[in-house]
C-alpha cells in the first residue's frame, strides 16, 4: 500500500478534527453575543433602510437613471418576505419621492449618515469577531462607511442593469424551450439573480471591512458571505409558511404586526452577520491568524 493511502485518513482526521474545533469556537462565540448583536442590528437594519433608499434615488437621477431608484426598491422588496414587503411597501416610495432640491440632499446627507451606522454595526461585529481593536479615529471610518454606502449604491445600479438582460435571457430560454408563461426557469432565474446580488454585496462588505492584517495575510473571506446569502434565501423561503402556519403577530401586536414580523427578519439577518464574521475569523485562526485583542487598522 502506497504511503500517500496510509497518510490519507490520518489527514481527514485532522480536517475532521479542525472542522469540529472551528463549528464549536463559532457556536460557542454566536451564544454569547449573538442575539444581542442581531438584536442591536435589526433595529439599526429597520432604521437605515429608507435613507439608503433616498441615496440610492438621489444618486440615480444624478446618473440620468432616476428610475433606478425604484426599481431598487422593487429588487430589495423581492429579497424579504412578503409580509415584510407588504408593510414597507408603500413607506419607502413615499420618502423616495417627498423631497426636491435642497431637501433631497439634505436628506442624502442625513441618509448617509444614518446608514454608515449600520456599516459601523457590521464593522463592530467583525471586529469583535477577529479579537481586534481599532487604531483609527472615529470619523476616518465614518467617512470610509459613507463612501462604501455610495459604492452599494452604485453596484446595486449595474445589477439591476444586469437583471434586466438576464430576465430578458430567461424569458427567451423559456419560450425556447415551450414552457408555460410561468416557468420555473424564470422564477428559479430570478431566485438565482437574488442570490448572486446578495452574495457580491456581502463580499463586497467583509472584503472592506475586515481588517487590513486579516486581508493582506491571505485568509479566506467567502465563507462568511456565502453563508449569509444561504442563509437570508432559506428565510425568504421558510419564514412566511412559518408565520402563516404556526404564528399570529396580528393577535399579539395588532398593527405593529407587519413592523414586528420585519424586525424579526433583519434580527436573523443580523444573526447571520455575526455567524458569518465568527466562521470567518475562527478559520483564520485556525490557520495561525492573528491573536485575540491585536491593534490593526
Amino acid at each position: 500500500m502506497a504511503v500517500t493511502d496510509l497518510l490519507q485518513p490520518e489527514k481527514r482526521k485532522q480536517l475532521q478534527a479542525a472542522s469540529l474545533a472551528i463549528i464549536r469556537e463559532v457556536a460557542a462565540n454566536v451564544l454569547t453575543h449573538g442575539g444581542v448583536v442581531a438584536g442591536n442590528f435589526a433595529y439599526l437594519a429597520l432604521l437605515s433602510v429608507f435613507p439608503f433608499f433616498i441615496v440610492a434615488a438621489a444618486l440615480g437621477g444624478v446618473f440620468g437613471r432616476s428610475e433606478y431608484g425604484a426599481e431598487a426598491v422593487r429588487g430589495f422588496l423581492a429579497a424579504v418576505p412578503p409580509s415584510v414587503a407588504s408593510v414597507m411597501a408603500a413607506p419607502m416610495e413615499a420618502a423616495m419621492t417627498a423631497r426636491t432640491g435642497p431637501l433631497l440632499w439634505l436628506a442624502v446627507l442625513v441618509g448617509l449618515w444614518t446608514t454608515a451606522s449600520l456599516i459601523e454595526s457590521i464593522r463592530a461585529v467583525i471586529r469583535r469577531a477577529y479579537g481586534t481593536e481599532s487604531n483609527k479615529p472615529f470619523w476616518q471610518y465614518r467617512l470610509g462607511s459613507m463612501a462604501l454606502i455610495i459604492v452599494a449604491v452604485i453596484a446595486t445600479m449595474l445589477a439591476l442593469s444586469v437583471q434586466v438582460v438576464l430576465a430578458g435571457a430567461a424569458e427567451v430560454i423559456a419560450n425556447s424551450l415551450y414552457f408555460p408563461g410561468e416557468s420555473w426557469a424564470l422564477v428559479a432565474m430570478s431566485q438565482l439573480f437574488t442570490f448572486a446580488v446578495l452574495l457580491l454585496m456581502l463580499f463586497l462588505v467583509y472584503g472592506l471591512l475586515t481588517p487590513l492584517r486579516y486581508r493582506e495575510a491571505g485568509h479566506p473571506i467567502w465563507p462568511g458571505p456565502v453563508f449569509i446569502s444561504f442563509w437570508w434565501m432559506l428565510c425568504l423561503a421558510i419564514l412566511p409558511r412559518f408565520l402563516a402556519t404556526f404564528a399570529n403577530y396580528d393577535l399579539t401586536y395588532g398593527s405593529l404586526a407587519g413592523v414586528m414580523v420585519s424586525l424579526i427578519f433583519f434580527f436573523l439577518i443580523g444573526l447571520a452577520m455575526v455567524i458569518g464574521a465568527e466562521l470567518n475569523a475562527a478559520i483564520a485562526r485556525a490557520r495561525g491568524g492573528l491573536p485575540q485583542g491585536t491593534k490593526t487598522d
